[in-house]
């Protein structure tokens, strides 16, 4: 029998290699307890291979994942079988409930190629030994290679390498012959009383055109996901002719930033929309017969033509590492099936999803020229960057530098600023200091800063778990905001207390300071607003450890005039004061005296300090 070799490393501790025919499974044990199956192994013909696994997909692609399941237990010669719970989740979700819980998590799960870092340095995804890594790089293309592709390894088996972006237009609204140029998109759009969607403001679109005029911008990693290393090319003369270009269609006064279908169902509708694959179907039933796809166009910049370029992507299907050995390499023969040939071709041929395959074989089938937003994919292919590994840091600034262009008046100078700005910022997140990686900031949609600003978080000395307090915060009802870390999206609270969570939603307008306790291992948090408690009242003195250099926040009573600090370890001889807003200008001491002497602790204990600020009083009870 011919025989297939396939290997996953789980990790560190444990490699895993299989050959799918017959033979004996030779195992040994690791100095760390885990079993090895050694690189001559095979399944066990008489070993009962079913398992219970749980696997997320989109809801639209559920139905087929559950057939394409039942094909494999029906047809794979190694009687393994899946008892398989299929959810409908998301690719953008999908990464965030991983690494909120692994162990809880999709033993087979799509997410989008952009969150591969955090899933491995949350230790979600299984890395590919030198066998199932030659596989993967056989098979599928360039560009889904490097999507699945950290430092020098690799961390999943690539579904599709469609996740890029072309023109969709109306064909009676934009000619084929219009679509070529962005002036001849602008002008049909301008004739018939239309607009032209481009989604500007969201850097993932933006760096296209910069990719179009030779820029660079490519992050390194390291094989944990951490990022070690930039090459951005976007502050150069190349790079303003992209922002110039960019600038020609947000100042054409027919541009709308979106990159949704709907665009063309909208009041004034689209007469032409930047978008990607995963529009095909919703574009074939808006558009119908007047369905236009093509490459992105060209635009003119200082007399000379420049062809807008783009990222090209997949979306990946990752395994979850296993205690179970055997499970683990069944597992990974089901990903392989499941990114094969055969089930890339029945995703691109399904009218819900039409997905473009990464599969070498699967992209000659003549059903991709039906498709027309493939075609055009397909004709952009030769201008797109393979999009590896991004910071996630470099979302918010990719953002903001479509938004900062969009708002600019247009003139070198001012796009230069703009530029070094934005390189500033790239490069910032590479060379942070460990306390800048540590910083907790709030971030979200308030202050007109629409996610694109962190506003920082102290740590402030309460006894128990850590806490930080951002600066006061004017906050509206209806207000959403998160917290996180370091200014990227790999740890982040929201108002659930999970990682990657719900936003928290501002109830009624205020001045706030949003409050943040963790939990010792950052896995869990309590996320709060608080109106008055923070940098009102606090205790201050030789306690605690500090020596008058730390304020010990007093939490606001029902009443709004009294403050507690509880469950304080004082010893015999300490002194403190109360002040207000961590300032010497108001303080109480004994007697309840304004700027009077220190309180003297008399005996050691345990104490909540009370103060009443209506009088001054302070009161310590044991």
């Amino acid at each position: 029998m011919k025989k297939k070799l396939l290997a996953v490393v789980l990790s560190a501790a444990m490699a895993l290699t299989l050959i799918a025919g017959c033979g004996d499974k030779k195992t040994s044990t690791s100095a760390s307890g885990s079993t090895k199956t050694s690189a001559s192994a095979s399944v066990d013909q008489g070993e009962k291979l079913e398992y219970d696994i749980t696997v997320w997909c989109p809801e639209k692609e559920k139905p087929l994942r559950e057939e394409q399941i039942k094909a494999f237990n029906d047809t794979n010669p190694d009687g393994i079988k899946f008892n398989a719970t299929v959810e409908a989740v998301s690719e953008a979700d999908a990464a965030t409930q991983m690494i909120t819980d692994v162990e809880a998590g999709a033993d087979l799960f799509n997410f989008a190629q952009d969150q591969i870092s955090r899933l491995i340095i949350a230790g979600a995804l299984i890395k590919l030994d030198d066998e199932a890594a030659k596989f993967v790089k056989e098979n599928n293309d360039e560009s889904s290679v490097a999507a699945v592709t950290s430092g020098d390894a690799l961390y999943g088996y690539p579904l599709t390498s469609d996740n890029g972006y072309f023109l969709f237009y109306d064909k009676s609204v934009v000619s084929d012959e219009q679509a070529k140029t962005v002036q001849g998109v602008i002008d049909a759009c301008k004739a018939a009383g239309r607009v032209f969607a481009a989604p500007l403001k969201n850097g993932w679109y933006v760096a296209g055109w910069f990719f179009g005029t030779g820029c660079d911008s490519t992050w390194e990693a390291d094989d944990a996901g951490n990022y070690v290393g930039l090459n951005d090319t976007f502050n150069s003369d190349k790079g303003l002719i992209a922002a110039k270009g960019i600038y020609q269609i947000t100042s054409s006064g027919v541009w709308v930033d979106s990159d949704q279908m709907a665009a063309f169902d909208a009041a004034i509708p689209a007469g032409a929309l930047v978008c990607g694959p995963w529009a095909n179907g919703e574009a074939k039933q808006i558009l119908g017969d007047n369905l236009g796809a093509a490459k992105l166009p060209t635009y003119v910049v200082d007399g000379k033509t420049y062809q807008i370029g783009s990222y090209a992507g997949s979306k990946i299907l990752g395994v979850k590492p296993q205690t179970d050995a055997t499970k683990a390499v069944c597992l990974s023969l089901l990903a392989e099936y499941l990114t094969g040939k055969d089930c890339q071709l029945q995703r691109l041929e399904n009218e819900e999803l039409m997905w473009g395959p990464s599969n070498l074989e699967a992209q000659k089938s003549d059903a991709v020229t039906q498709v027309p937003g493939l075609v055009a994919l397909a004709a952009q292919a030769p201008f797109a960057k393979p999009q590896g590994t991004v910071s996630g840091k470099w979302w918010d600034i990719g953002n903001a530098l479509g938004t900062a262009i969009s708002e600019s008046n247009g003139t070198d100078a001012e796009l230069k600023d703009i530029l070094q700005n934005y390189y500033d910022q790239c490069y910032a997140t590479i060379n942070m200091t460990s306390d800048e990686k540590e910083a907790w900031g709030v971030v979200g949609s308030f202050l007109d800063s629409e996610w694109s600003k962190d506003y920082p978080m102290n740590r402030v000395p309460e006894t128990g778990d850590v806490t930080y307090y951002s600066e006061a915060l004017a906050l509206k009802a209806g207000d959403e905001l998160k917290v996180r870390q370091g200014g990227g999206w790999d740890v982040n609270f929201g108002g659930d207390g999970q990682l990657g969570g719900a936003n928290l939603a501002v109830e009624e307008d205020g001045v706030y300071y949003v409050k943040l306790v963790l939990n010792a291992d950052v896995t869990e948090a309590t996320l709060t607003l608080e109106k008055t408690s923070y940098f009102e009242w606090s205790v201050i003195g030789a306690l605690l450890g500090s020596n008058w250099d730390a304020d010990f926040e007093m939490s606001v009573q029902a009443d709004g005039t009294t403050f507690v600090l509880e469950g304080v370890e004082l010893k015999a001889g300490n002194e403190l004061k109360v002040r207000k807003s961590h300032s010497w200008d108001l303080n109480y001491g004994a007697d309840g005296a304004a700027n009077g002497a220190n309180i003297v602790v008399a005996e050691d204990g345990t104490y909540t300090i009370t103060f009443d600020s209506t009088t001054g009083m302070v009161t310590l009870t044991k």
